[in-house]
């Protein structure tokens, strides 16, 4: 039988060495990683971390000595009608909408319409905020 290769065989390819894939923090993490290096007597450094995770946006808190001693529980002061009136009054002065307000002050066209409406419980930086762009004070009225 005649041979296909006329001359002597060689390779011209260079060895091709695979390497492990580096671990990712995800998979160090995991409970089965962390078991098998604490069987294998690897070092681990467990870490406690404080309020982890509380980035979230929490809600404004009330002050519970205040609704303890209400006799009404559950109800919380809304905005006044004086306040209710002077922003109306102011922003209508100033030729400008709703959602205009709120676009200058930051919030949503919705905050805006619930201190209007009387439907909000007043929060000092909004009106803060109410002041500065309508130019007139709001803070200090009590509907008492």
């Amino acid at each position: 039988m005649p041979s296909r290769y006329p001359g002597a065989i060689t390779q011209d390819w260079e060895p091709v060495v695979l390497h492990k894939s580096k671990t990712k923090a995800q998979q160090l993490r995991d409970p089965k990683a962390v078991n098998q290096a604490l069987r294998s007597g690897a070092p681990v450094q467990t870490i406690k971390k404080f309020d982890a995770g509380s980035n979230k946006k929490t809600a404004p808190v009330v002050n519970a000595r205040k609704l303890d001693e209400s006799t009404d529980p559950g109800t919380l002061d809304r905005v006044p009608g004086e306040v209710r009136q002077a922003i109306q009054k102011a922003r209508l002065e100033k030729k400008m909408s709703q959602a205009e307000l709120a676009k200058l002050i930051n919030e949503r066209p919705q905050v805006v319409q619930e201190y209007e409406n009387g439907k909000a419980v007043p929060n000092q930086a909004v009106l803060a905020k109410m002041e500065k762009a309508l130019g007139v004070k709001l803070r200090g009225k009590t509907g008492k």
